[in-house]
């Protein structure tokens, strides 16, 4: 194989709302931290450990706007994208570096009656943002799956 790979795809809870920064000529950017969990049983104490990992997200534009409005602190989410490290300094001078997923690809897990006071779950909706128009077989699999009992 020739090429290379940067690719993340990560489902977690956000950490906090979503941060939303407007810029001249109608352009956006949210970002948000995701939460991440592994849990395993030490073999020495035979108790369970969770480690939780955080990260940062950054969703551009009309992307941006739909995470804004749909999904709040606590809510699962599905993330796709790509890593971006930052070099910036900080006010002594030194070099800091900041990782973050850049997010061209979401879908919201949480449920109208799990997050409670969220208006709407369109997950469909979110992916055409972001994706371009959904397909064909994507609006045939969202049909089969409406009797499902979750």
């Amino acid at each position: 194989m020739s090429g290379t790979l940067n690719k993340v795809m990560l489902i977690g809870h956000l950490g906090d709302e979503i941060k939303m920064h407007y810029f001249e000529g109608g352009g956006c950017v949210g970002r948000f931290p995701l939460a991440t969990n592994e849990t395993y049983v030490s073999k020495q104490t035979n108790e369970r450990i969770t480690n939780t990992e955080w990260h940062n997200v950054v969703v551009r534009n009309k992307g941006a706007e739909i995470c804004e409005k749909y999904l709040s602190k606590g809510d699962k989410v599905y993330i796709e994208g790509r890593l971006k490290t930052r070099k910036w300094q900080d006010d002594k001078g030194n070099d800091r570096y900041s990782t973050e997923i850049q997010c061209n690809d979401f879908t919201f897990l949480t449920t109208k009656k799990e997050s409670g006071t969220q208006a709407s779950n369109t997950p469909e909706v979110a992916k055409q943002a972001v994706s371009g128009p959904a397909t064909a077989k994507s609006e045939a699999v969202e049909d089969a799956n409406d009797d499902l009992p979750f």
